[in-house]
């Protein structure tokens, strides 16, 4: 069983801000139409590669209904995340609406993308709202930010990577230990902070996702990082994610493949294996 922990739902709202469809013809990419008809489409890729279930991540702020929409169409196979900017008005009123009607189950916060410390009281209130929605985790992206869609268009990207830092989380991750926080990309570059928090936190866990070119930093090979990680954190707080985002690409199956290699290399048990790539999130957000 293969669930995905982290793949990005690119709406028509998210592409609005970066140009629309002069932007996706730029791209070459599919046009992604209404969030119902992206929402079959997902549900045919994860057939096509014998995907369970998979997270969609809303990926810019204000578009949780686009993913709301899509969890509602497939229930059995979507968890709904959704990116909140905590330095934008009503944004803690406007998470709980998300979680409360909308029925999505992760709050996104990306610190270095909007720019603010993760112990600011307006993201803190995030993790309340997380806390009074039992089964709702918060999902806070560390480490080096890079959007691969701004890029390709030439866009600028001003994030600052100081904001970034998992330590920051310790104290937060500690007053909130009821609520599921998860680190994607093994803390993207800080992998040893993340160790660190996730070691001192039970409530912390990691995602696996996406090609990982991090570990250029660190002089890591992807089997050295998840031996490490199953060192200290344990194999049921690990969380596979692919990072998948647009078609025509559609799921990147070649990250599971390097993962599952990885993992094989280092003489993970079948045990082990099935927790990472599917049990573990099964857990963390049950079927409803």
């Amino acid at each position: 069983m293969i669930n995905d922990a982290h793949c990005h739902f690119f709406s028509t709202p998210f592409f609005a801000p970066l140009g629309g469809e002069t932007a996706i013809a730029k791209l070459g990419w599919d046009a992604p139409g209404g969030a119902e008809a992206l929402a079959d489409r997902w549900a045919m890729e994860l057939d096509r590669h014998q995907v369970s279930r998979a997270a969609l991540i809303a990926s810019v702020p204000g578009d949780a209904a686009s993913v709301a929409t899509a969890v509602s169409r497939h229930r059995e196979r979507f968890v709904g995340f959704f990116m909140v900017d905590p330095t934008q008005p009503d944004a803690a009123a406007k998470a709980a609406e998300a979680i409360g009607a909308g029925g999505l189950r992760a709050i996104c916060l990306f610190p270095a993308m909007h720019r603010y410390p993760i112990q600011d009281d307006r993201a803190t209130r995030l993790f309340d709202v997380a806390a009074a929605a039992p089964g709702t985790a918060v999902f806070v992206h560390c480490g080096v930010l890079s959007v691969g869609v701004r890029k390709k268009l030439g866009l600028p990207s001003p994030f600052d990577i100081r904001f970034g830092n998992p330590l920051d989380l310790h104290a937060v991750a500690l007053s909130h230990p009821q609520v599921p926080i998860i680190i994607p990309h093994f803390g993207a570059g800080l992998f040893r902070e993340a160790l660190m928090v996730a070691d001192l936190c039970p409530n912390v866990l990691l995602d696996t996702s996406s090609s990982n070119g991090w570990t250029k930093y660190v002089g890591l090979s992807l089997a050295d990082v998840f031996r490490r990680a199953l060192a200290v954190v344990g194999p049921d707080r690990l969380l596979f994610g692919s990072d998948s985002s647009f078609f025509p690409r559609g799921w990147v199956s070649d990250v599971h493949e390097r993962q599952s290699a990885a993992l094989e290399e280092i003489g993970a048990s079948a045990e082990v294996r099935g927790k990472i790539l599917g049990a573990n999130f099964d857990r963390i957000f049950p079927r409803a």
